[in-house]
Order: structure tokens, then sequence, then C-alpha cells
């Protein structure tokens, strides 16, 4: 699918240089990188056009809540991928992981979709602690934090695991699943070692703790980790390789990350483009950035399309993934 908005983007090493050179002389900018990485993007406070792309990152936003806000309620009518192709995928999926290729792949899908709003009102009303707009292009709200920079530490908020609140126990159920337990361990471990690039001292604070996340419909339960790791005091020269190298996310890719990249080329319909990147913020001191999730986009073949997905492993269950994917579609409001 092509996207309707044309981001002008720059190469591999023009990224890096730029991110190397704003954070060691502590500029702000902003950043984008589409989960394929081709089309990374950073841009200082006076290089955002706000007419194409809002944001909120954590603190950090570059816009302000219309004083008549529309209190429309979103609705969203949903039309999920057939089951059938979505099997077909699966099963793939699935002889990789038996073949021994793979034993975590992160399976994603667009739904078409239609709302009752516009991109900017949706965008607006999301309750997140992460969004972005790009004009007539997408809009997201996600829940997932990449990584956190501050006092000379990163942090990172890897998210596997979500229940519906409806679901009797749920809590309970989706804490003692062997299945997500196994499959939140492996992504911890991934992260860990993508953090040991830049970092020392790796560590694990918090492990598989609940989140409550509320929508348009109902409420689910998100299943997150800590992991802190030091740096150095000169962190900010490695900032940009540093980026670039732990890319794309491990909960929205798999494990092993490099040959299971491979696998989701070769099972999923199209590119993902921006839905499962990664945009963020730095402030001449601190870095806050986001995982590109809860993503709908306007496209040019299929209309509004909402992008979903979930880790597949070796417990996986048709039914329950295909469900999964389905739930994953909504706004954030309150």
């Amino acid at each position: 699918m092509k996207n309707k908005f044309d981001i002008i983007s720059m190469t591999s090493q023009e990224f890096k240089n730029k991110v190397k050179h704003l954070a060691i002389n502590k500029k702000c900018f902003f950043f984008m990188v589409d989960f394929e990485k081709k089309k990374p993007l950073v841009l200082t406070n006076e290089e955002i056009n706000t007419s194409k792309i809002l944001f909120k990152v954590g603190e950090f936003s570059n816009f302000q809540n219309p004083k008549n806000k529309n209190h429309k309620k979103i609705s969203i009518n949903k039309i999920p991928i057939k089951k059938s192709k979505y099997l077909k995928s699966f099963n793939k999926v699935q002889d990789h992981i038996n073949r021994g290729d793979t034993y975590l792949l992160n399976l994603t899908f667009p739904s078409k979709i239609t709302l009752n709003d516009t991109f900017e009102n949706i965008f607006y009303k999301a309750d997140s602690r992460y969004k972005i707009l790009m004009k007539d292009s997408f809009v997201s709200f996600s829940p997932e934090c990449f990584i956190q920079i501050k006092n000379n530490k990163v942090f990172s908020y890897p998210m596997k695991g979500t229940i519906s609140s409806k679901v009797n126990n749920a809590k309970n159920k989706i804490i003692n699943d062997k299945k997500e337990i196994r499959e939140h361990s492996t992504i911890v471990d991934l992260i860990r070692n993508d953090l040991a690039m830049l970092a020392k001292k790796i560590k694990v604070n918090k492990f598989r703790y609940i989140e409550e996340v509320f929508n348009n419909e109902s409420s689910l339960l998100q299943v997150s980790s800590e992991i802190e790791g030091d740096l150095q005091n000169n962190w900010q020269k490695d900032l940009g390789d540093f980026l670039w190298n732990i890319l794309p996310a491990g909960s929205v890719s798999g494990a092993p990350k490099d040959k299971t990249l491979e696998i989701i080329k070769s099972v999923e319909l199209d590119e993902r483009g921006y839905y499962s990147g990664i945009y963020g913020y730095f402030d001449g001191k601190t870095l806050d950035s986001a995982v590109n999730i809860r993503y709908i986009e306007n496209t040019d073949s299929n209309g509004l399309c909402f992008r979903s997905g979930g880790g597949i492993t070796s417990n996986s269950k048709f039914e329950d993934e295909f469900d999964e994917l389905i739930k994953k579609i909504y706004v954030p409001t309150i």
C-alpha cells in the first residue's frame, strides 16, 4: 500500500550523522524511522511544519488542544482480513518455528475500517502518552514506550501480552499463561541485548506488570516490563548509531531478529512503512520515544486501514491470535 503523504526522508548515514550532531550540541529534535528503515526522518524544532505533523511524546508536544473540542464518540466499523488469508500466513510462521528459523514472530495485517470522524479530531481525542498525526496520511496513539534516556540512564518498556478486561479473571489468566510468559521473556532478553550496545549494568527493574488501557469500546490489560542500563557521560556521540542498530523494535519483530525479519517480509501482505517503526523527541538533555502502533493509515488502494497484530510462538492458537488482531483495533479514549 502506498501512503498518500510523501515524507522527505534521508539515508541511514544522514540520519545517524544528524542525530549525533544535534545530540552532542544539545539541540532539540524530532525523529521517526519506519519499520523497514527506508524513510528515516530527523527534524529540528525550526524544521517541523505543524500544518503537516503533530505529535505528543511523553511530556513533549508541538500542539495545543482546540478550545472547542469535538465530543462526538468515536465509532470504528471493522472489516478484518479474511480468516483464510490470516491462517495461510499463520501456518507459514508455524512451519518456520518448527524448523527452528524463529521462535517468536510478530505477525501483523491491515484491516479495512470506516470512521465517523477525521484523523485530526481522533488525534485530539485520543488519550495516550504517545500520539502522532501525519496530515492525510496516518494517525497513531501508542501505549508502548520504545526507549527513554534521562540522567545518563536508558530505559525500555517492552510490551507483550494483551487481554480484554471483560475476560473472566483476566489479570490472573494473562499473568499465569505459559505462552505469554515465554513470549514476554524472549522479548525482554532481546531488548536487554539491544540496550547493551550502548549501556552497561543492564537490569530488569519490573517484570511483567499490568496496565489498563481504555478505548472507545471497553478496556484492555497490557503487560510490560521495565529494563534499565547505565550510560557513559558522552553517550550523545553514539546516539545515532545506537538508535539505528537496535531497530526495528524487538517487540514488533521477533527473535532471532535478523532471520525473523526475513520471514516477516515473506508472510505479510505488504511493507509496514511507519507502522511499528518508532518516533521520538530529544529536548537537549533527555530523550523519549514510542513504538508506532495502534495505527490508522489512509491508503490509495484500500482506503482507511488499521494495522494490528501479535506475537506468534509454537504455543500460539490460530483463533486466539486472530481475535487479538481484532481487539487491538481501537482508539484510546477516556
